[in-house]
């Protein structure tokens, strides 16, 4: 129920009605056979629309499954090295560390021995350390490198925010837009208003010129007299 005294009320097709009163809101939505929602609760005064509440949470249900489903989840992505690799490699190796977690994927780094490499634990640890300082721009370590078995590894968590899926930014963006548009002030001028032309004056009138009386030619005066 909506307790506002007064609300901006946009009707079924989109088009804004206005700031009025929540019970004359409510009572034309009922004369349409709609309900009367909040679809902008923060803005001042409210931003309300014309509805099938049934049908609109029906729609909004769908849309954030549809967004859970395609929601991207962050997981755990593995470099391997070895005690022996080379500049080269390590570097390739580093530029691909860097793009998972720019992903903002999670990164473990593992560095594999084979026979009596075995028996200098430490390369490994110094390896990784090493790897892990030339990336720190882009993720931090979790856990410090550990020996299990012919394998020492650390993991690292990306600085970087996961990426948004397409169809969350679709949805974010078509909330903020309604909402702008929602909460356009009141009080903005039409354009229609705006350039409303005006009655024209009609111009006063421009005074004529006083003509003389025509002077009577001496020949007629003289046929008056005789």
């Amino acid at each position: 129920m909506i307790r506002i005294p007064q609300v901006r009320v946009i009707d079924e097709e989109g088009n804004q009605l206005g700031v009025m009163p929540t019970a004359q809101a409510l009572e034309m939505a009922q004369e349409r056979g709609l309900d009367l929602v909040e679809v902008a609760p923060m803005a001042a005064p409210p931003v309300t629309r014309f509805l099938d509440f049934g049908q609109y949470k029906y729609e909004l249900t769908k849309r954030e499954k549809d967004a859970k489903r395609r929601q991207r989840a962050v997981s755990f992505k593995e470099v391997r090295l070895s005690p022996k690799i080379g500049s080269g490699d390590f570097d390739t190796k580093k530029h691909r560390a860097v793009e998972f977690l720019e992903e903002g994927d999670r990164l473990k780094v593992t560095v594999r021995f084979r026979g009596r490499e075995l028996t200098h634990p430490e390369i490994g640890r110094t390896l990784l350390e090493r790897f892990a300082e030339q990336i720190k721009e882009h993720g931090i370590v979790e856990r410090a490198p550990v020996l299990e078995g012919k394998s020492m590894f650390l993991t690292m968590a990306s600085t970087h925010k996961p990426k948004v899926p397409d169809a969350l930014a679709r949805l974010a963006g078509e909330a903020d837009t309604e909402g702008a548009a929602a909460t356009q002030p009141a009080n903005q001028p039409t354009a229609q208003a705006a350039t409303q032309p005006q009655a024209e004056t009609p111009p006063a009138p421009t005074p004529k010129p006083a003509t003389p009386p025509a002077a009577t030619p001496p020949a007629a005066a003289g046929a008056q007299e005789s």
